[in-house]
């Protein structure tokens, strides 16, 4: 399909393999020493409940991400999310365990059941976290909004990535990101970047009220998935507990 975009730079997934979940900063555990993505290590996903007291919703929560975004579990919603993003000056991160792109001052919001995230940063995770009808993809781009006075307080709208044609806006990231390879902590600045840039493409979308998928997990964390496509660091599926998953396309009925 046209409206489809792929990643063609296999460099580029190399670079961000070690990308970790979706979270913001003053809620995230930033450092890899306090745990790991690898299924049997002491540190691994299966013991991150049982790391902290304060992570134990890792371990026992029922609105844990990711999950599998199948379509049997899904309804169709009128309205999808309005994007206002701007032109803001960002920094490219290298934290040890990711690397993310940071804006610094006001790069717009999202719009979502009428209230107003700002947009604070996004990052990738190869291979994906979440799964289409069980299939995970090569990469995925988390969009990350916070409203510290919503009830619930964090957004993201998440897009799947399959291999093929280069990415315009990832190009443009390339060279920061490879300068940066193993220098931990590296900070450089990748100028006036514009969010609109990052062409999220298909007006459909599933979404799904989750939770951070790195430690502390905490849930009630608003996903909103593209359904532009029908070592790693990626936590596993989580089930799903019942919770209902829509796919937002416009003009549909309730």
């Amino acid at each position: 399909m046209r409206e489809q975009r792929y990643l063609s730079f296999l460099v580029i997934i190399y670079f961000l393999l070690f990308l970790p979940a979706t979270s913001i900063r003053a809620q995230e555990v930033e450092h890899e020493r306090e745990f790991d993505y690898a299924l049997k290590s002491e540190k691994g996903p299966r013991m991150w409940g049982k790391l902290k007291k304060e992570w134990d919703a890792c371990n026992k929560g029922e609105m844990q991400s990711p999950i599998d975004l199948s379509n049997e579990r899904v309804r169709i919603i009128r309205k999808p999310e309005k994007r206002n993003y701007k032109l803001c000056n960002a920094t490219v991160k290298n934290r040890g365990h990711d690397i993310s792109l940071q804006w610094h001052g006001d790069a717009g919001s999202v719009l979502i059941n009428g209230t107003e995230y700002p947009l604070q940063q996004a990052h990738w995770h190869s291979p994906s976290e979440h799964t289409v009808n069980g299939r995970r993809y090569a990469m995925e781009m988390h969009m990350v909004h916070l409203n510290e006075n919503a009830t619930n307080k964090i957004a993201v709208i998440g897009v799947l990535y399959k291999f093929g044609k280069p990415d315009k806006f990832l190009s443009k990231l390339i060279r920061n990101i490879s300068s940066m390879i193993d220098k931990k902590d590296e900070v450089k600045n990748a100028g006036m970047i514009n969010p609109r840039e990052i062409k999220i493409g298909s007006r459909k979308y599933y979404r799904y009220l989750g939770s951070l998928t790195v430690p502390p997990c905490t849930e009630g964390v608003i996903w909103s998935i593209k359904k532009k496509y029908a070592a790693s660091n990626a936590r596993p599926m989580q089930p799903l507990n019942k919770r209902p998953v829509y796919l937002m396309a416009p003009g549909a009925t309730v």
